[in-house]
């Protein structure tokens, strides 16, 4: 995603514990897989978790923030805020909360991050007194929503945390946050980049833009893609290393370009923390003696599978953020329409998503389930 903190997130318990995954999602070097929250729904997206949703909801007498005598019943009203719609990831993840409110009878209220921790939290700040049922958001900067975090547990309303850590893992619950539903983000940099090594065939130059320095999952990425790199020694990685170019996608353009205009003899490769970024940079490849340059990325969305459609990008690997928003969603409305505890729920959940490419063979269902009709992946 266009999706910042200056700690990195902590890494899993892929074995047990309080971490848990939504489907399942193959490490390329794990032997196993893990199932979660949402236990035996199949990586057929969103169709076993609506499946869910429509059968597992049972009225109660009490909602979790307010109760009334309507219960499940009821128009249920919820908070959204993610990092900034100008971010294509993040207007999907809008598009993903208010349809699936519509089928689930949730009120979708939404405040925009802007790409500014400050302004994302005053627009939070001025609705915690507000009458919410539950709150999802996706903080632009780790700890810079937890005070009104801390407002809202004060008033008993449950807070999911999406992709990016509203707080440091062993803050969550001390703070107000009742799980973190979150993509691996260290998986989607490893396999995107380690796809563009292998294609390059282990050898020559490479690029390394990256989103948020201070953001969590941008810190995955990076060590995804360093743990690839490892077993690659005759690479390098030009411009001394990874490029922070802030999920924008004219400071990626202007970075890229410099750093093909330092180098006559062919880049060989280059990985992305987003499709945008690495789409807006595709053009200046033409005409260039690095125009055929393997180009891979992270988000999965509609225009960069397109683009793999077209050749023009060789892989990205999917970041759900259709699978995040509604996941959230869902466990929003779960925990007031069945009166669930936040003991009951696990710390962390985590969305699969593949590894896509022409030769994948999961080009075609990946452009159906991301399609904004659908809203599944």
């Amino acid at each position: 995603m266009d999706h910042p903190h200056s700690t990195e997130q902590a890494t899993p318990d892929h074995t047990g514990g309080d971490y848990h995954e939504v489907g399942m999602a193959e490490k390329p070097d794990a032997g196993t897989s893990r199932r979660g929250f949402f236990d035996n729904i199949a990586w057929g997206g969103g169709l076993g978790v609506a499946a869910l949703m429509a059968s597992g909801c049972q009225p109660q007498t009490q909602t979790a923030a307010n109760p009334g005598p309507d219960g499940g019943n009821r128009r249920l009203r919820a908070a959204f805020s993610n990092a900034g719609l100008q971010s294509t990831w993040c207007k999907l993840g809008k598009d993903t909360a208010e349809l699936w409110g519509q089928l689930l009878n949730v009120e979708i209220e939404w405040f925009d991050g802007l790409f500014d921790p400050q302004k994302q939290r005053d627009k939070i700040d001025l609705i915690v007194d507000d009458d919410w049922d539950f709150c999802c958001f996706q903080a632009v900067q780790t700890d810079s929503l937890a005070e009104p975090v801390r407002q809202l547990k004060k008033r008993n309303v449950p807070v999911i945390s999406m992709d990016q850590l509203l707080v440091e893992p062993d803050e969550m619950r001390d703070v107000g946050v009742w799980t973190h539903v979150t993509p691996d983000q260290e998986f989607m940099g490893e396999s995107s980049s380690r796809y563009m090594l292998e294609r390059i065939g282990g050898s020559g130059k490479v690029i390394h833009i990256g989103g948020l320095s201070a953001h969590s999952g941008a810190q995955g990425r990076m060590r995804g893609f360093e743990k690839a790199l490892a077993d690659f020694g005759d690479v390098e990685v030009v411009g001394g290393g990874i490029r922070w170019c802030d999920w924008k996608k004219q400071k990626a353009r202007d970075t890229f370009e410099a750093l093909l205009d330092q180098h006559r003899d062919p880049i060989a490769g280059a990985f992305f923390h987003s499709d945008d970024m690495a789409l807006a940079c595709l053009p200046a490849l033409e005409g260039t003696p690095h125009e055929k340059m393997v180009v891979t990325a992270v988000d999965g969305q509609k225009e960069g599978l397109a683009a793999i459609r077209e050749g023009t990008l060789a892989a990205t690997t999917v970041n759900p953020v259709c699978l995040i928003h509604m996941t959230a969603l869902a466990i929003g409305q779960f925990i007031v329409r069945n009166g669930e505890k936040v003991d009951q729920l696990p710390l962390e959940i985590i969305t699969p998503g593949p590894l896509v490419s022409q030769e994948a063979g999961n080009l075609d269902a990946m452009l159906y389930l991301a399609d904004p009709k659908h809203c599944l992946v």
